[in-house]
């Protein structure tokens, strides 16, 4: 976008039932703080960045399924979160309220759901031949 400039912020918007319990979870998900709240609204905010998370009030939300199922609400869109440990990321993010899905695809990949149903993924990079890149710990 043209008009656009070094250091405007832009980010998503995700509905969900509860906007503030979501932002939360985000929050503590990904270590950035809650930037602003309100009743019907919550945004996380990218720590040293321009980028942040929005959470709106949806009275009639409906989770999505995944994987995505023939006259079922269909996921709009997911996360994907880099992580350096797949296993510890994945009982970090269960700890906080997210659930495994039934359906993984990848073997480096893990498909979580957060508390309103969303989908997102934790992704362990693979190397060039195809490997999981190992952490070095």
């Amino acid at each position: 976008m043209r008009s656009r400039t070094e250091g405007m912020w832009w980010g998503t918007a995700i509905e969900a039932p509860d906007p503030g319990a979501l932002a939360r979870f985000y929050s503590e998900l990904l270590g950035w703080p809650i930037g602003h709240e309100e009743p019907g609204t919550a945004v996380v905010v990218a720590p040293g960045g321009p980028v942040y998370l929005v959470f709106q009030q949806a009275d009639d939300y409906r989770p999505p399924v995944w994987p995505p199922a023939e006259g079922q609400q269909r996921p709009m869109m997911h996360f994907d979160f880099q992580v350096g440990d797949l296993d510890s990321a994945v009982a970090d993010a269960i700890a906080l309220g997210a659930s495994p899905a039934g359906h993984q695809p990848q073997e480096n990949v893990r498909v979580l759901l957060d508390p309103a149903g969303h989908p997102f993924c934790l992704c362990k990079e693979a190397d060039e031949a195809g490997g999981v890149v190992q952490d070095g710990s």
